[in-house]
């Protein structure tokens, strides 16, 4: 069985070869949308990361001769993504960020999905926990030590190989596995209590939001009672 690897370095020989552009736009159909997701968490403006994207694409094309397959394509497209979305934040005197706020509404809900059934309906309820829900998980990963919060965004949201992680992590793989495990430990028993917290939070709010709503009858009938009275006088 022919690996993603493989077809990817037959890809990029067509290119500097054969000059072949539609073989660059089936590995651009392949990982654009993992690349912009991946340079959004830094830039953290969808059309600012759109343009990033757009030249890291052309950062990459130029300098597929300098590719020789040592590592996978997209490990080599990656690092070239990371350090563009830096190089703009720099140029712009920004920050630099690894993680997006809004990241949980799309990437990150895979790796949280052990909670996308505790609303079952898109509702004010459901928007409120799944805000909470995302600062939650980036307060978290922000607080972790960098080679773990690194290790599991490279795993559970990219979606890499643990040899992947390693090549570009440049340890062992058996340290990748371990890093991933520690973060998601941590990650899994701060979320348990953070979840809690939300709920109750929400549930507090439905019922302030029930008794307003009861006061506001009980001044209404008392309103219409007052006049009938009026009238009948």
């Amino acid at each position: 069985m022919t690996s993603q690897k493989h077809i990817d370095q037959q890809l990029v020989e067509r290119i500097i070869n054969q000059q072949d552009k539609s073989a660059f736009d089936i590995l651009v159909n392949k990982y654009q949308q993992k690349l912009y997701r991946l340079v959004l968490r830094f830039v953290q403006d969808p059309s600012e990361a759109e343009d990033v994207v757009q030249e890291t694409l052309i950062k990459a094309y130029n300098a597929l001769p300098n590719f020789r397959g040592e590592s996978a394509f997209y490990t080599w497209l990656y690092r070239i993504g990371v350090n563009t979305a830096k190089n703009f934040l720099i140029s712009q005197k920004r920050k630099i960020s690894t993680l997006n706020d809004n990241a949980t509404s799309t990437d990150e809900a895979e790796f949280l999905e052990s909670s996308q059934n505790v609303y079952d309906t898109n509702t004010p309820d459901k928007i409120l926990f799944s805000k909470q829900l995302g600062e939650a998980f980036n307060n978290i990963l922000d607080s972790l030590p960098k080679e773990l919060s690194q290790a599991i965004l490279l795993r559970e949201i990219d979606g890499l190989a643990y040899d992947q992680i390693a090549e570009i992590m440049k340890c062992p793989v058996g340290t990748v596995r371990s890093r991933i495990f520690r973060a998601r430990e941590i990650v899994a028993t701060k979320l348990q209590t953070i979840l809690g917290d939300s709920k109750n939070s929400i549930k507090n709010m439905q019922r302030n939001q029930n008794n307003k709503e009861k006061n506001k009858e009980k001044n209404k009938e008392k309103n219409e009672k007052n006049n009938e009275k009026n009238k009948d006088k």
